[in-house]
């Protein structure tokens, strides 16, 4: 009997794929979730501010400050980005207890609900970093309780989790896929290659299922004719680059300073709420959230 055959009939190889399948779609469903409560929080957000000039006083630094509070009593790993995390998770070797403390169920727990809080705050929190990190989570919390081998805890579930959550978050399968190869593992181990695609798959068609669409930019209507506006293409392409590595810069940079200085981190937090109360009333509410729905809307206005 080969190799294949074997694998098919193993009970234990059935086992593995069906935690697989069944954590791609769990991932799936969460991200999707997480997405539609983040629109609602942002606009929530959004629409009290301009309509109670106190509200952006009030709520963005004890809201802050309260979710930094909450971050680090209860859910200590969940702050950050994800991504470096779960990369380290990957790269490094460590001891399932030194594991627990980047990708852990509590972590995933936290990091479903605390952006959110970060947006009814006022705060712009993207969801790319804390999907990733939630899929690994997930997946790494399943295969500790159903005792997969080393070689899939190490890697394969991590791998298989942070890329689905990638997916999931872009309703996208195939951005999954090159995120999978690309960012978390150069090479893909050919024992699990197949199922972490499958992984990515299931829950990249599972948010997409729900949401209906890709969760930015949705209008199809909107072209940009030959010509010289192509031009500004590569401009933007640059100047965006450009800015977004200043912003990582200055992200980094923050974090190396106020660690280094040893600021409590729910002072810094209500420092940071009220900036972000005075740039969102200097902007008319335009400084708050994500951008997307500001994004979107102009968008819009510009079909009309």
């Amino acid at each position: 009997m080969s190799e294949y055959s074997k694998s098919f009939f193993s009970l234990n190889s059935w086992k593995q794929r069906l935690v697989f399948w069944l954590g791609a779609i769990i991932i799936g469903l969460l991200i999707s979730t997480m997405t539609l409560l983040s629109e609602w929080a942002s606009e929530f957000y959004r629409s009290a501010s301009l309509v109670h000039a106190w509200f952006n006083f009030v709520v963005a630094p004890f809201g802050l400050a309260l979710t930094a509070w909450i971050t680090f009593r209860f859910f200590p790993g969940s702050q950050g980005s994800g991504i470096p995390q779960v990369k380290t998770a990957l790269e490094l070797q460590h001891t399932a207890a030194e594991r627990l403390k980047l990708v852990s169920l509590r972590i995933a727990i936290g990091k479903t609900f605390l952006p959110i809080m970060g947006l009814l705050s006022g705060a712009s929190v993207g969801f790319g970093g804390p999907a990733t990190h939630i899929g690994a989570s997930l997946m790494g919390s399943l295969g500790r309780a159903f005792k997969f081998p080393a070689h899939y805890m190490a890697r394969g579930l991590l791998l298989a989790g942070s890329a689905a959550g990638f997916a999931a978050m872009f309703s996208a399968p195939l951005g999954g896929i090159m995120f999978a190869i690309e960012e978390m593992g150069r090479t893909l181990e050919e024992r699990i290659s197949t199922l972490v695609l499958t992984a990515i798959i299931f829950s990249g068609v599972t948010a997409y299922s729900i949401l209906n669409h890709t969760i930015y930019f949705t209008d199809n209507q909107l072209s940009l004719p030959w010509g010289e506006g192509w031009l500004a293409i590569p401009l933007c392409g640059i100047i965006g680059g450009f800015l977004g590595g200043i912003f990582s810069k200055i992200i980094i940079s923050g974090q190396y300073f106020i660690k280094k200085r040893g600021f409590p981190i729910v002072r810094v937090a209500f420092v940071c709420g009220c900036v972000i109360a005075l740039l969102g009333f200097v902007s008319h509410g335009e400084s708050f959230g994500t951008g997307y729905q500001l994004a979107k809307i102009y968008c819009w206005k510009k079909r009309q």
